[in-house]
């Protein structure tokens, strides 16, 4: 692989994964989250309809984006 390549899959991954991240629902509203008043952060909630796919393309964005960033992290050292 050319670390131009790389470099450009590297970028295309960030982007989409800041992307899928912004579709993501938030059960939590962020003066809760701080506070910890009233938290279901680990409540045993299942996903249900398109937030599957979105958890699903967030974690396999999330693998690429680490790989990715290796990948350059090597090209760099070259």
């Amino acid at each position: 692989m050319n670390a131009q390549v790389v470099d450009i899959l590297f970028l295309i991954v960030s982007i989409l994964l800041i992307v899928i991240i912004i579709l993501q629902k938030s059960n939590e509203d962020a003066s809760q989250a701080f506070t910890g008043k009233k938290s279901e952060l680990f409540a045993n909630k299942k996903e249900r309809g398109i937030d599957v796919w979105i958890n699903v393309i967030t974690s396999v964005l999330s693998v690429a984006f680490f790989i990715l960033a290796i990948l350059a992290a090597f090209f760099a050292k070259r």
